[in-house]
């Protein structure tokens, strides 16, 4: 992965096989993941790369970060849980996402279009980094399929490991586990995901 923001904007984030091609998704929506840069930039923030993409930051808090994929480009807000968004126009970035913090875009006009209320989300999201609030943490109860709650049970090593997880980790397991109908395919993906979860890694990690 990128580790110089500017690469990003020339190359791509070096994440998969399309890295500094014409195929890759930065150049694909060059002019959109620009303009979103320069709004970023005139807001005052700062310009890191964090996990391979432009991450924008003030007051030592992370604001927003900036993606593109083969079908849209993104601005993605941190703790979006605080930004009052009075018209709507953030998006979940998929059915777990607990709040909508995604500014998605389909055409390279579109952050030129909406420019205005981007600033005005990321001055919002300026000022909470600022006061140094942040969002209330959300108790939630982890519901663990049947098939991962017999698993831990008969295996010692593996519930102390889980329970070791941090709760982001642990809802990996049961996010991918759930998304299996059927009860052998969630066994066999336990099987699979063993010795990721002894190591200390949530289900998408390498």
């Amino acid at each position: 992965m990128i580790t110089d923001p500017e690469e990003f904007f020339t190359r791509g984030c070096g994440r998969c096989a399309r890295f500094d091609t014409p195929e890759c998704a930065t150049h694909i929506w060059a002019e959109g993941v620009a303009a979103l840069r320069r709004l970023c930039l005139a807001a005052g923030l700062m310009e890191h790369a964090k996990w391979g993409h432009p991450c924008y930051m003030a007051h030592g808090r992370n604001i927003a970060i900036i993606g593109a994929f083969r079908g849209d480009f993104r601005l993605n807000f941190f703790d979006a849980a605080l930004l009052t968004d009075p018209v709507g126009v953030l998006e979940r970035q998929g059915k777990n996402a607990a709040h909508a913090d995604s500014l998605r875009f389909t055409d390279n006009a579109g952050p030129a279009a909406l420019a205005d209320l981007i600033q005005t989300y990321l001055a919002e999201a300026i000022g909470y980094a600022a006061q140094g609030t942040k969002p209330v943490k959300e108790a939630k109860t982890l519901v663990l399929p049947q098939e991962l709650i017999e698993a831990l049970a008969r295996d010692p090593e593996l519930s102390s490991a889980f329970d070791a997880l941090t709760p982001g980790r642990q809802r990996s397991y049961v996010i991918n586990l759930a998304g299996a109908k059927a009860a052998a395919t969630r066994m066999a993906r336990i099987a699979r995901f063993r010795d990721k979860i002894i190591a200390g890694k949530g289900a998408t990690e390498r």
